[in-house]
């Protein structure tokens, strides 16, 4: 959480939009945070008890299950969530207690919001890595650093085992303090990593991976040897993933290969969508870059659950809730899940615009 939190401080620092808190209260919020352990029963308030289980999504995610006023009504809150085949992490945990009332996410509840099993995008990205290869070329891979950079390093880190990859893998960004921390408590990860930790042959530290710090990357975009890049920003709204594109998208020899989604404006979804030439100022001047990189898109590795996952949460989650609250969204998104929960498997769903019009009686 601080790692986070920290992160976005200095990244709104970097680009003149502060956030109304700084370092010092973040660590004034530490003080005051209790941690709970999966399915440690918490008294939050006199007459609602918090129970938290296994999201999915990334390290730590939580579903939170609330029962409040002695049994008269359980609600399940997914939050991010992910019911899924991952390397990482189990799938979310369905099985609770009592659950009248389900709030749960719909980033991917549209009609047609189906990803590619992830078996599937493994075998794309490490193809695309091999082809790169074979071409004297190098891949950046813009990364989240938390949930999305460790996802992807078990799957390079399964071809580096298997001999399929002989090259080297650089971490840039923020993804190696952040990997640090999977490593401190493997028994929230999948049952095989935490067996081949605690059994002396961690993964996240095989010879392939690589730390960067700012001083190397010169170095690295200038040898000939060809490499795979991890960086941060997954968006590329900043961090080095963006520097790393300046420095090697003039090259058709390279490819820019994408694991996340791109929002709308970001310079990310502007090199997916084909930028042809991309400006940037060096030393007061402008400077016009020709894009040749080739540019991969790898469906199947996001945190979230796609349409087929959230209705096969829905079918399983037990005891089955009367009702839902589709959120966290696009509108027509939530709207079309929760018709369809109802139209499936007869839970009563909204899909409300804002969280002041929910009320349970």
């Amino acid at each position: 959480m601080a790692l986070l939190v920290l992160d976005a401080v200095e990244i709104g620092a970097k680009g003149q939009n502060e956030l109304p808190f700084g370092s010092k209260e973040v660590r004034e919020m530490i003080k005051h945070t209790i941690p709970l352990e999966y399915q440690e029963v918490a008294d939050i308030t006199p007459d609602i008890h918090l129970t938290l289980y296994n999201a999915g999504h990334i390290l730590g995610s939580s579903v939170c299950h609330f029962h409040i006023g002695e049994g008269l009504h359980n609600m399940v809150y997914t939050g991010d969530f992910k019911f899924g085949d991952t390397r990482l992490l189990e799938a979310a945990n369905y099985d609770f207690p009592r659950a009248e009332t389900v709030i749960m996410e719909s980033t991917y509840g549209g009609r047609y919001d189906t990803q590619p099993k992830r078996r599937d995008a493994e075998v794309v990205l490490i193809d695309t890595i091999k082809r790169t290869i074979a071409n004297k070329g190098k891949v950046i891979i813009p990364v989240f650093s938390v949930g999305r950079s460790q996802e992807v390093m078990m799957v390079l880190e399964n071809a580096y085992r298997f001999g399929e990859l002989n090259v080297p893998v650089y971490l840039d960004g923020m993804i190696f303090e952040a990997t640090a921390i999977h490593t401190s408590y493997p028994e929230y990860l999948k049952k095989h990593i935490k067996h081949r930790i605690f059994n002396g042959y961690n993964p996240f530290l095989v010879d392939a991976f690589e730390k960067v710090e700012h001083k190397k990357r010169q170095g690295i975009v200038e040898s000939p040897d060809p490499c795979v890049i991890l960086a941060t920003s997954g968006m590329m709204t900043g961090g080095p993933s963006v520097e790393y594109f300046k420095a090697l998208a003039h090259d058709e020899k390279n490819t820019i290969a994408f694991v996340g989604y791109q929002s709308e404006g970001s310079l990310g979804r502007r090199i997916q969508n084909g930028l042809s030439e991309y400006t940037t100022e060096e030393n007061g001047r402008t400077k016009a870059l020709k894009v040749k990189i080739g540019v991969k898109t790898v469906d199947g590795f996001s945190g979230h659950a796609d349409r087929r996952q959230l209705l096969g949460y829905a079918k399983k989650i037990s005891p089955k809730p009367k009702r839902a609250i589709v959120m966290h969204g696009e509108a027509s998104k939530a709207m079309n899940l929760a018709m369809t929960l109802y139209e499936m498997f007869g839970i009563e769903a909204t899909a409300p615009k804002n969280l002041d019009s929910i009320r349970l009686i």
